[in-house]
């Protein structure tokens, strides 16, 4: 461990000890302002995050602008993935237990082996035997 790090974690130590007074007087000293109106630990928090910035260093720019955007995508904190858009002839390619499932994208749906289906779930199911989301069995979606 080097010797800075063994300094910060001393002084992290010593931010633990502080009673509530001693917080709202180390965070008038740091910060040049008058304390937040939060609880002792919140307080300690926020004071030991500031030590960190200060001797680690802060965000970068690409990071803090990223949250700045997120913070501000309307009806939620983070903005959701883009949609993927099927547009009819896409081919869409999975390989299951060996075997290579081709399904083309039509107008209002989809067709596998020679058969026309309405969605990617119905050939998911048709395919594993197991109830599937279509659009994650085909790896249309970020948790597939």
């Amino acid at each position: 461990m080097s010797i800075k790090q063994k300094r910060l974690d001393a002084d992290l130590a010593r931010l633990e000890a502080l009673p509530p007074a001693g917080l709202r007087l180390a965070w008038e000293e740091q910060e040049g302002s008058a304390t937040p109106n939060i609880g002792a630990a919140l307080l300690r928090r926020l004071l030991a995050q500031r030590l960190q910035e200060r001797r680690l260093g802060g965000l970068s720019a690409v990071i803090a602008r990223e949250l700045d955007r997120a913070a501000a995508a309307p009806g939620s904190a983070v903005s959701p993935p883009p949609r993927i858009t099927l547009t009819p002839g896409a081919r869409l390619i999975r390989e299951w237990q060996g075997r290579t499932i081709a399904v083309e994208v039509i107008e209002g749906g989809f067709v596998w082996e020679g058969k026309s289906r309405r969605s990617l779930s119905e050939i998911a199911r048709e395919v594993t035997g197991a109830h599937w989301s279509g659009p994650r069995f085909f790896g249309l979606t970020r948790n597939g």
